[in-house]
């Protein structure tokens, strides 16, 4: 397995709506093992496809033991709205703004193998379930954002600073890729 790199803000793919999966089979298996992977090493909640430069409608989830991934999911919503809460993007590092969202989400799709899952829950999955499927989508959180709200992290985007803490992502995050392939990494907290 191999960590990926993630796509920041800017890059296209992330405003691309992602390609169904027709295709199944070692191609996809390796690319969903190597996104938990990734998800796993920068401790996010959630990973699209799209953000590790994969036009494919493909994500993994990890939230409160609940662990898996879901291939051309489906939503379906409660009419209702959970309180709104600070959601944050691996490709928008260092910002995060709250957002409403549907208070229960159903995910229907499939696995790698081409077998049914149904992902379903309230609270952060939900909201987890929400967020990757816009990314597939071409949807970053910050396009749900309202009002002022919405200027002040367009804003943010915009400015030199954040370029800075982007670039500094970008850097800290190159480290783990090479520890796939052996380099860089350390072994019993030697470096």
């Amino acid at each position: 397995m191999t960590v990926l790199g993630i796509r920041i803000v800017g890059d296209p793919i992330l405003r691309t709506r992602a390609d169904e999966v027709t295709e199944f089979g070692p191609v996809l298996r390796k690319l969903v093992a190597d996104m938990d992977e990734t998800m796993e090493n920068v401790e996010g909640a959630g990973l699209a496809a799209p953000q590790v430069g994969v036009s494919l409608r493909v994500f993994t989830y990890q939230i409160a033991g609940q662990r898996g991934h879901i291939i051309n999911p489906v939503l379906e919503l409660s009419d209702d709205d959970q309180d709104d809460i600070s959601e944050g993007c691996l490709s928008i590092p260092g910002l995060g703004y709250p957002v409403t969202r549907r208070r229960w989400t159903r995910a229907t799709g499939v696995d790698v193998d081409n077998n049914p899952v149904v992902i379903e829950g309230e609270g952060f999955l939900a909201r987890c379930l929400q967020h990757e499927t816009d990314h597939l989508d071409g949807i970053l959180y910050i396009d749900r954002l309202i009002g002022d709200l919405k200027k002040e992290a367009f804003r943010k985007l915009r400015n030199t600073n954040y370029n800075s803490v982007a670039a500094t992502t970008v850097n800290q995050r190159s480290a783990a890729l090479g520890s796939s392939f052996g380099a860089g990494a350390s072994f019993g907290g030697q470096a």
